[in-house]
């Protein structure tokens, strides 16, 4: 018997759905692309997976540490992927389909005031693409249980040269981009408190964890994950994604499996943390996002939207508009 990869084509094709709701127009406000971690995903397996069957309008590329400059200035370096997703941009647009519309950058925002450099240099190397940065607050406790640890110094949010990074960000127009782990979510909404002039984009969930030694907390972890984000909902300049919950290191087990997940398995497992999140921010301050290719090891894209839309089956058609296409078209101006 021929063994399987996970996140294969051939594991993905195991699983195959009719499409929900299938004329629902659609703005995926996170991916990434790369072709230096083991796989490739550039723009020809985006179209791909964009162009199984929802109706995928426009995507943002979200910073993946891919193709940076190897000389230079060392905080210049990071340019270099804008560089390179302004090519797969270039090739996109040689075929029909979901058209990357924005792109969110790395930047070290503890350059504080200098950070304006970075950002202009992403600015004139997009094309008019570049929409904001992400530099990333995830520091993990134990990284040997996760797949992708989060290195981020200690105390990253608390360091004022950041939040002067943050600022500079904010009165240039620009959003600013995290991923987390829930233990930081309180210290994440004390750094927002102190940026009020900084449109905010907090990434899948805040990152409830689910392996190693998370793995029978899930209930606790829950419980003060709920109280987190309806203080964090209580911050009006930050939004929320709601997606990235099928990662490995959310714990589902998914990525374990001879099988992907189907989407009632996914909406069982997770519906509570979208219903929680949107009750708290509202639809106009969610946006339903893929994290693709990194949830692929879960499930296939036409799955994971088919749950998106089932677990918001009985909202109104324009608090639908606005998560899959509406607030993601407003805070990233695509």
């Amino acid at each position: 018997m021929v063994e399987i990869n996970i996140g294969s084509e051939e594991w993905l094709a195991q699983v195959k759905e009719d499409i929900v709701d299938l004329e629902r127009p659609i703005i995926d406000p996170h991916h990434h692309l790369w072709h230096n971690r083991g796989s490739v995903y550039l723009v020809k397996e985006l179209k791909a997976d964009t162009g199984s069957g929802h109706n995928v309008k426009k995507t943002v590329f979200m910073e993946g540490g891919w193709s940076y400059k190897q000389e230079g200035p060392k905080h210049l370096k990071v340019v270099g992927e804008t560089e390179a997703v302004v090519e797969q941009v270039k090739e996109s647009k040689k075929t029909s389909g979901a058209v990357i519309s924005g792109i969110v950058s790395r930047a070290d925002l503890t350059l504080g005031e200098e950070v304006i450099e970075v950002l202009e240099a992403h600015q004139e190397a997009s094309q008019g693409l570049f929409r904001g940065i992400r530099h990333a607050g995830a520091r993990a406790e134990h990284p040997e249980a996760l797949s992708i640890p989060g290195q981020a110094p200690e105390g990253l949010f608390e360091d004022p040269a950041f939040l002067t990074g943050m600022k500079v960000l904010g009165k240039n127009g620009f959003t600013y981009d995290t991923w987390h782990y829930y233990y930081q979510n309180r210290d994440f909404a004390e750094m927002a408190k102190k940026v009020p002039g900084t449109q905010i984009v907090l990434d899948h969930f805040g990152t409830p964890l689910g392996v190693g030694p998370y793995a029978d907390k899930r209930e606790e972890i829950f419980t003060q994950w709920q109280e987190d984000i309806n203080e964090i909902s209580k911050l009006e300049n930050v939004v929320i994604k709601i997606g990235g919950m099928a990662m490995p290191d959310n714990g589902f087990g998914w990525d374990t499996r001879v099988t992907p997940a189907t989407s009632d398995e996914f909406v069982e497992a997770q519906r509570r943390y979208y219903l929680h999140a949107i009750d708290c921010f509202g639809p106009e301050r969610c946006m339903m996002e893929s994290n693709f290719p990194v949830d692929r090891r879960s499930l296939s894209y036409h799955v994971l939207y088919n749950g998106l839309k089932k677990i918001v089956f009985d909202f109104s058609d324009n608090e639908k508009h606005q998560m899959f296409y509406g607030t993601a078209e407003r805070i990233y101006n695509v």
